[in-house]
């Protein structure tokens, strides 16, 4: 099982993330939602499409845009849609 963890507290788990470009996708559901907090950010890419973003905020202390996810995907990502991707340099990611 998959696992995002900072700060001490698991933000996400999952056993069924989806992998792109390298990175893991985790489904909305597996998410704790009370650490996520959306942000304005947007971002496009190519073939995905815009990615949305959350900063994550845990026992007081922020992470800025750490997660992102897109809600209306291309075509060629639809496998990903709301699914939630994370910057390696910014929380542990345990798979």
């Amino acid at each position: 099982m998959a696992r995002v963890i900072w700060n001490d507290v698991v933000l996400a788990a999952s056993d069924a993330c989806e992998v792109v470009e390298g990175n893991l996708y985790f489904p909305p559901e597996s998410l704790h939602q009370e650490y996520f907090h959306p942000v304005t950010k947007t971002t496009v890419c190519g073939w995905k499409g815009t990615a949305n973003y959350y900063d994550i905020v845990v026992n007081g202390q922020a992470r800025s845009a750490a997660a992102w996810y897109y809600p209306d995907p291309k075509p060629a990502a639809k496998n990903i849609k709301g699914y939630v991707a994370f910057y390696r340099n910014q929380v542990q990611i345990e798979s």
